[in-house]
Formats: C-alpha cells, structure tokens, sequence
C-alpha cells in the first residue's frame, strides 16, 4: 500500500513540475501566428507557424526549444518553399528547395546549415548538374552524368 502510495505521488509531482501547456499566438490582425506544446517557456514536440494571411508557414518539431527532426516550410501562397532535417537546431542531411511553383529547383547536402557534400540542380523536374561543396566553397560542377559517376560514387549521394 505504502508502495501505491509513493508511486502516485512521485507521478503526480512529475506530471506537476512539468508544466505542459499547448500554447497559441497571434499576429495583430487575429490570425494566428504560431501553436504548439511548451514545457515552461520551452518548445517542445510538434509546432506550426503561420503567415499573417493565416496560410501555413512551417511545422516541425522541437526539443528543447531548438529545431529537431524533418520540417517543412512554405511560402506566403501556401506552395513548398524548401524541407529538411534539423539536428540539434542546425540544418543538416538532404534538404529540398522549391521554385515559386512548388516544383524541386536543387536539392543539397547540409551540414550545420551549410552546404557541405553534393547539390543536384534541376530545372522542370530534370536533373540539369550536380555540384559537390566542402564546407560552403563549391568544389565541382558537372552536367552530364557519365562525367560525375565517372568521379564519384552513387552511394555518397545517400
């Protein structure tokens, strides 16, 4: 009984010093601006922002109050503006950027936001070149795809 007892406490108090709300702002014009859950002044789990227009802006998830996992951002029409993953709070891994269309234009290969291995540029949906960076400074470029396979390896491109 003893036992059942400090059990519920110990949850209750865990449930109590968390402090988990869903919180919600707006823009002036009473359209929302941003809703997701908090943790004290923390963001936490899953949020969205929205343009003053009320359309989606992004959504992602937090933890920790920095940017984890794959997020999604949009332009002020609603179409696909760019998506990726998020590490730590940085951009990183393989992330998509869109015309004004909402059609891919290059996708790339970032580390700590900054492009760091290949970038693939496409024009109408069809691969036009391949680019490879270190660090931010472009190290190649090529157009035709027997020259890149020729130099590099289709696994790095993972």
């Amino acid at each position: 009984m003893l036992r059942l007892f400090l059990v519920g406490m110990f949850l209750l108090a865990a449930f109590v010093l968390t402090k988990r709300e869903y919180s919600r702002e707006y823009h002036s014009n009473g359209k929302i601006k941003s809703e997701g859950w908090k943790n004290g002044e923390s963001k936490e789990d899953f949020w969205k922002f929205y343009h003053s227009t009320g359309k989606i802006k992004e959504k992602g998830h937090f933890k920790h109050d920095l940017r984890v996992g794959y997020w999604y951002f949009y332009d002020r029409n609603g179409r696909p503006a760019m998506e990726g993953h998020y590490k730590g709070g940085k951009m990183g891994m393989w992330w998509l950027f869109y015309d004004n269309n909402g059609k891919i234009n290059h996708k790339c290969q970032l580390q700590k936001g900054v492009k760091n291995g290949y970038c693939l540029k496409y024009k109408n949906e069809k691969l036009t070149s391949a680019e490879k960076y270190n660090h931010g400074k472009k190290v190649k470029e090529w157009y035709d795809f027997r020259s890149f396979k020729q130099e590099n390896k289709l696994s790095d491109l993972k």
